[in-house]
């Protein structure tokens, strides 16, 4: 157990308490959760509360690690709180005379679906409910809260499903032939009672407890239970929480809103949540408990009528709203009760909120000066942005999904069904919107992923081939969508029990994994409109707000940020978005196309140096316009071009019909392309002949491409453009691996300049993927001018895992049964990969001061990552172009929470 008390009252000395745990770098809500925390606070600054405590975090995480059993001495500070709670009340928690009830809630640090419900009206009994009825003189107000709490109990605490608790009352409802809750008699409400009672006997083979102790440690131990829950697991992986914060429990006295019509309930935001806009909004309901607002079981009314039904309240209400927004500064989600004419202040927390309200919100709370610069930038969670930026469905026109996949590259997309790379190719040439569907996508589908709209996978996680490239090109993305059964020999498949042929219109939604039938109308966001010049930025409030977050967030960071980008579209739309430079072009994917591939086939089939050579002398020149264009979109701007990667198997046929055909154009047999393309299939591509190996092995290879992208920039230097290529040797382990492949791309570079009679300014590094690397990193540093991480494929080697088989395969069961917290191809894993980065850095840092680092791999556009490169010290991160300002945001972050 930690060094803290089990319990605190909301009257705690919250200053003392917070200069304690900042010494351990704890803050108050690490300790009493968020909505205990608050509740302190407010008492601390005189709002209305109904008093109560809070058992802390520290007792949940000893109850799960302890086996669900209850630390010793926490019953009896319970019972020391409960004295405490009685004395400021004036009442006795049990005593029929004058009775104290209690409200039971869950808390954790961060506000988490998925945790134990609200339990109300804790310690009623009949000798209780009596000793309330001659207090109030109110017998169906009493029966309606003694209703309220057996069901909620029986439900929440015991795990009796509540409909049958609901049969009970609708039973009683019918018999009085009323439909409205508060129209059910005193006598009726008493009924409900015994008949809920039944219920639990019959399911729990025990009768209802009586003691308001026993109740109020069972309601205890069912908020630590329920932080275990798979809805609460399942809301921390999703937004990547730790597993290890636990859950506090808060203790309330009860007030009342259903004991007439000077009394009602409520939520409320003090800023519309999907707007941004500075009005309050939520809902009340008169004569009501908390739960009738948010279970639905009757209509409430918008928040703004109780300024007509209680103006004083009202009022005060609103006065208490702008001063925990001044105080939290911060939009605010509040609950409250009015009790017999009096307010109280349930709880309140920062309230969650829509992307383009986040930024509004932020812009506005510094124009009213609330907040600086940097606490607007703090106030915008860099993984929204993606809803700004990407292609959006019209909501109201949104129909039902048929299936739901792994959400791999947000945005919206509709088109027709293609089936095949070439299909999508030539669809899009006749001007067809496609969205193209497959088993799993591969290198070779390169050219009909760039025509469609969209992309869709059977198979595959979010790190997979169509993720990844998806992600790159902007494209929404679904993969892993296991309901779809795909007849590929009919260009069809069927899902949902409906069958889609080819040219059949669907959509998905990228950012939910959502796969829908029809052509759902989609529109670019506001602020890549204003980028492509469709959208004048005075035209568009939301562009206006970004950028401002945007520039803030560029004047704090220290860490640049690059872009993923293959092609001058890429590279522009990154530019537009604030990239500062490309951090990796891939050129394995500028060999497919028509004449491209088969050059490519023809070199790598060649019998002799001299057809090689010949077929890589017409690939040289596509390579060349490939990098001219790059590198003048980069105008002035680093970027790094990654020599050839994948093994050369991949490029290759292996359906025999392809096959056939290549053989006739290289005047070769069927039999003998089937033996080449046997020869090359790679046992296991990911450690084979691939990277740096095939630059020892195959140099004609890696010269090509040295000399294409120096004709392109002296050509552009020569035009009085600035290229600055810094050309990347990848998967090197072995020092005399980089030696070789460095020492030919000098020569190259140097005899293409001085037959060009211009000077460029480049650089030569490696891309550090493999833990041998990162151990030797001090010897490859000598010899090599910048390190980038390849961290997918570090993660790969560190693990031992193939991404494209475990992501889709055993990580969902190991994230479920609590092996792993998330993907570690989503977020780098610190302990393992981040540590060989960390110590690849140093040690590359230690040989060679001027060595630049960063990384290019998916982590880099995610925001844990972008804070951990960071904390490491790295010079930059590199992500695709839509995950640019994600990536400067996280980063601006990143040095407010931890300054270089």
């Amino acid at each position: 157990m930690s060094n803290y008390d089990y319990v605190y009252m909301f009257d705690c000395d919250t200053e003392a308490l917070a200069a304690k745990l900042a010494e351990e770098s704890r803050e108050l809500k690490d300790l009493l959760g968020g909505k205990g925390s608050n509740l302190c606070l407010m008492t601390g600054n005189g709002i209305p509360v109904p008093q109560g405590f809070v058992v802390t975090t520290d007792v949940c995480n000893e109850y799960v690690e302890g086996g669900h059993k209850l630390p010793d001495g926490l019953e009896d500070a319970v019972g020391q709180a409960i004295g405490r709670l009685e004395e400021i009340a004036g009442k006795k928690f049990g005593d029929p005379g004058n009775p104290l009830l209690l409200s039971v809630r869950s808390g954790a640090k961060f506000s988490m679906p998925g945790m134990m419900d609200t339990v109300l009206n804790l310690g009623m009994n009949d000798e209780v409910a009596a000793g309330m009825v001659k207090l109030f003189g109110d017998e169906r107000f009493v029966y309606d809260a003694y209703r309220r709490f057996v069901m909620m109990f029986g439900d929440v605490v015991m795990g009796v499903e509540r409909s049958k608790f609901d049969e009970c009352f609708n039973k009683v409802k019918a018999e009085e032939g009323v439909s409205d809750d508060t129209k059910v008699s005193a006598a009726g409400l008493k009924k409900v009672v015994e008949l809920e009672k039944e219920v639990y006997r019959a399911e729990l083979g025990e009768d209802f407890p009586s003691d308001p102790m026993e109740q109020l440690m069972d309601g205890v131990r069912a908020v630590f239970g329920s932080w275990d829950n798979p809805r609460a697991i399942s809301y921390r992986n999703i937004h990547k929480l730790p597993h290890d914060l636990g859950t506090a429990v808060n203790v309330q006295m009860m007030v009342f809103g259903n004991m007439g019509d000077d009394c009602g309930t409520g939520v409320a935001f003090t800023r519309d949540p999907a707007t941004g806009e500075k009005v309050m909004y939520g809902d009340y309901l008169v004569n009501a408990q908390g739960e009738d607002v948010v279970a639905g079981t009757r209509t409430p009314v918008a928040i703004s009528e109780l300024e007509d039904a209680m103006p004083e309240i009202y009022a005060e209400f609103v006065d208490i709203c702008d001063s925990l927004e001044d105080f939290y500064r911060n939009m605010q989600d509040v609950e409250f009760t009015v009790e017999k004419g009096k307010l109280w202040m349930l709880q309140t927390s920062d309230g969650k909120r829509t992307a383009a309200a986040a930024i509004k919100i932020a812009n506005d709370l510094h124009e009213e000066g609330l907040i600086d610069k940097a606490g607007a930038v703090k106030l915008v969670e860099p993984d929204q942005l993606d809803q700004l930026l990407h292609p959006q469905f019209d909501i109201s026109k949104k129909p039902e999904a048929v299936g739901t996949g792994v959400a791999a590259s947000p945005g919206a997309a509709a088109g027709k069904v293609v089936f095949t790379a070439e299909h999508a190719v030539e669809a899009a040439a006749e001007g067809e919107r496609v969205v193209l569907v497959r088993h799993e996508t591969s290198p070779e589908d390169i050219a009909g992923m760039a025509a469609a709209q969209g992309i869709l996978t059977v198979f595959g996680g979010k790190t997979s081939h169509a993720a990844v490239v998806g992600r790159q090109m902007g494209k929404p993305c679904v993969v892993g969508c296991g309901a779809i059964e795909l007849d590929f020999a009919n260009a069809r498949f069927t899902i949902g029990g409906q069958t889609v042929q080819e040219g059949d219109y669907i959509s998905i939604d990228g950012a939910s994994g959502e796969v829908m039938l029809g052509d759902v109308e989609t529109a670019d966001s506001e602020i890549i409109a204003v980028r492509k010049g469709n959208m004048k930025p005075e035209e568009s409030a939301v562009y206006t707000q970004f950028t401002n977050i945007m520039d803030w967030a560029d004047d704090i960071r220290t860490m640049g940020v690059r872009t993923n980008a293959d092609t001058p579209d890429d590279a522009a739309l990154a530019v537009a978005l604030g990239a500062e430079g490309i951090g990796l072009t891939r050129t394995e994917h500028m060999f497919f196309g028509e004449d491209r591939i088969i050059n490519f086939q023809r070199m790598i089939t060649s019998d002799s140096d001299e057809e090689m050579q010949a077929a890589a002398d017409v690939l040289e020149q596509y390579q060349k316009d490939d990098f001219y264009g790059i590198l003048k979109a980069m105008d002035g701007m680093p970027v790094i071009i990654r020599l050839l990667d994948p093994p050369l198997h991949e490029f290759l046929p292996h359906d025999p019909e392809d096959q056939a055909e290549l053989a006739e154009m290289t005047g070769k047999t069927p039999a003998q392309v089937a033996d080449l393309v046997e020869n090359m299939k790679e046992s296991n591509p990911m450690l084979g002949h691939r990277g740096c190996r095939l630059g020892v092995t195959f140099p004609i290879i890696y010269k090509m491409q040295i000399r294409a992208i120096f004709d392109a920039a002296c050509q552009l230097k020569k035009e009085g453009f600035n290229p600055i290529p810094e050309v990347m040797i990848p998967l090197v382990s072995l020092e005399g691996e980089l030696r070789i492949c460095t020492e030919y791309t000098k020569d190259v570079a140097a005899e293409v300049m001085a037959e060009a009679g211009v000077e460029v300014d480049y650089m030569i590094g490696t891309m550090i993927e493999l833990p041998r690397a990162c151990m030797v990193a001090d010897n490859i540093a000598k010899m090599t001018e910048f390190f980038s991480f390849g961290t997918n494929d570090l993660t790969q080697t560190a693990f031992g895992f193939s991404r494209d088989d475990v992501e889709g395969k055993f990580i969902p069961a190991y994230i479920a049964q609590g092996v792993l917290q998330i993907s570690p191809f989503e977020s780098i894993d610190i302990n393992g990969v981040g540590a060989l980065l960390a110590h690849g850095t140093k040690l590359g840092r230690e040989a060679n001061p001027n060595l630049e680092v960063g990384i290019c791999g998916e982590h880099g556009g995610e925001p844990k990552s972008v804070e951990f490169c960071h904390n490491v010290g790295l010079d930059y991160v590199s992500c695709s172009p839509l995950r640019v300002p994600i990536a400067r945001l996280a980063a601006a972050r990143a040095e407010l929470a931890n300054p270089r």
